[in-house]
């Protein structure tokens, strides 16, 4: 059940990227920047999103290996459907997890450990704390 959820969260956030131009207010920009960032603190253990990342990855390598090439020789309409399926899963999930990385990055606390560092936020946003 989890991994429909998971799968069908990714379509979902590509869905609302392609309609609605995005499901968050993230630039396209910001969330490049946010990619390294992201696999920094997952492979550092801060941030959770190690099992999505590898099936991402595992995707991207089955859509560019050899492998690939076999769907495509025996049956070319499934095996071009069967690429657009997995790359548009993957441009999905990737949107979904920036999402989720850049709400997770939003809310640490400014000092959030060593050798991490935050983005500096965008002029006119409210950062809360207290004074005192």
């Amino acid at each position: 059940m989890g991994r429909t959820l998971r799968r069908t969260a990714a379509f979902t956030a590509l869905w609302k990227a392609v309609v609605t131009g995005s499901g968050s207010n993230a630039s396209l920009g910001r969330r490049l920047g946010a990619m390294p960032r992201m696999l920094a603190a997952t492979l550092r253990g801060r941030y959770d999103g190690f099992g999505r990342l590898a099936l991402i990855s595992a995707a991207t390598l089955y859509v560019v290996s050899p492998v690939d090439v076999v769907p495509e020789a025996f049956l070319l309409v499934f095996g071009l459907v069967d690429d657009m399926i997995v790359v548009g899963w993957i441009a999905g999930a990737l949107l979904s997890e920036t999402d989720r990385f850049l709400a997770w990055e939003g809310s640490l606390p400014p000092n959030a450990g060593a050798g991490y560092t935050r983005p500096s936020h965008a002029p006119g946003s409210v950062i809360e704390g207290e004074v005192g």
